[in-house]
């Protein structure tokens, strides 16, 4: 994609387009093993939970987090940060399984903080409704203890109206070709962010966001890297960028490139690991028995082969090889020679 944005600076460009090379290399995770990527993306579950409530100050670790996901029932607890983990893992989950299916709207956010802060007692009065009073950012130590308010939020009776404009301006930016959505979805988060729409739970819900709307920009990959990991791993430039733009909105001097440029290079990263999943050392977790068949045998042939000899070879079927193939191709692990007939593959 051109660069036909006047405020984007090469820097962001570069980390665009770099982002987006490695979203084109994950094409074929999508017809990979089912069952490993499933397992990924329970992983995923786990560590993006813990991670997203040890920002907001949680003190579970991802081990913890395991053990609630393993069947220990909520009910048993009345600590507030198991209940936020149990919410933010069931939600993340549905984004993960039903992301094609759900509009993103004011609505839709109204339901996620609902979903998000069900099993929290201490918000049953305002889950899924606009803040009342007013509110502030916090920043956390490791220890969940406040390091004090970071940015002054949107006021309360400016809220309902402000969210309106930010969610049409949004929809209408991601409709939009000319936009880089991952533009359009940095924005959102900073201007989320600022508003602070809910009495809490905001940073939680805006990385649930986060990942609602790059499967629908159609990076796939998404449930198998946790960005929420990342951010913690980064908490402090998390904040630091967050607070050298927010404070420049709407003034004559906005300048959202720090917090674009932390957020890209977060989601390059993940992009990063994404790809490293389908390097050679993991490439065989992620095939399917039959597809790791046919993978082993061209390995260990020297010459270019057909897909015929590698069914009679493997016993595998030629539909099956075919698929194989495909995946393999698609993974760039193979290459293709020739056309009909005489096609043959060959380890790259």
């Amino acid at each position: 994609m051109p660069n036909n944005n006047p405020g984007i600076s090469p820097s962001i460009w570069r980390l665009l387009n770099e982002i987006d090379e490695l979203k084109g290399q994950w094409v074929g995770g999508a017809k990979l093993n089912p069952q490993a990527l499933g397992r990924l993306k329970r992983s995923v579950l786990i560590t993006s939970a813990g991670a997203s409530t040890r920002i907001e100050g949680s003190k579970m670790s991802d081990e913890d987090v395991e053990k609630l996901m393993a069947g220990i029932s909520v009910k048993k607890f009345k600590d507030r940060d198991v209940q936020e983990v149990k919410g933010y893992i069931e939600l993340l989950e549905n984004v993960f399984d039903s992301w094609k299916h759900i509009t993103f709207s004011e609505s839709t956010i109204k339901h996620f903080h609902n979903e998000l802060l069900k099993y929290a007692t201490k918000d049953e009065r305002h889950r899924g409704e606009y803040k009342k009073i007013e509110n502030s950012v916090e920043m956390f130590d490791e220890d969940g203890k406040s390091l004090g308010v970071i940015f002054q939020t949107v006021p309360a009776y400016l809220t309902p109206k402000r969210m309106q404009e930010l969610v049409e301006r949004t929809l209408i930016d991601l409709a939009d070709k000319a936009i880089h959505p991952l533009i359009t979805i940095g924005k959102f988060l900073v201007e989320f962010l600022a508003t602070h729409p809910f009495q809490d739970g905001n940073g939680r819900l805006s990385r649930i966001l986060v990942n609602l709307l790059m499967l629908q920009a159609d990076y796939a990959y998404v449930p198998y890297v946790s960005h929420e990991k990342l951010v913690e791993d980064n908490k402090s430039d998390y904040y630091v960028a967050l607070r050298r733009s927010q404070k420049t909105l709407s003034t004559e001097q906005e300048n959202l490139s720090p917090w674009l440029e932390f957020f890209l290079a977060i989601s390059l990263e993940q992009a990063k690991r994404a790809i490293g999943l389908l390097s050679k050392e993991n490439i065989e977790k992620l095939l399917s028995p039959k597809q790791l068949l046919v993978w082993q045998y061209i390995e260990q042939t020297k010459e270019a082969i057909t897909g015929g000899e590698i069914a009679k070879a493997t016993g595998v079927t030629r539909v099956t090889v075919s698929q194989a193939l495909d995946v393999l191709l698609r993974l760039k692990k193979i290459e293709r020679i020739g056309q009909g007939r005489t096609t043959r593959y060959r380890k790259t």
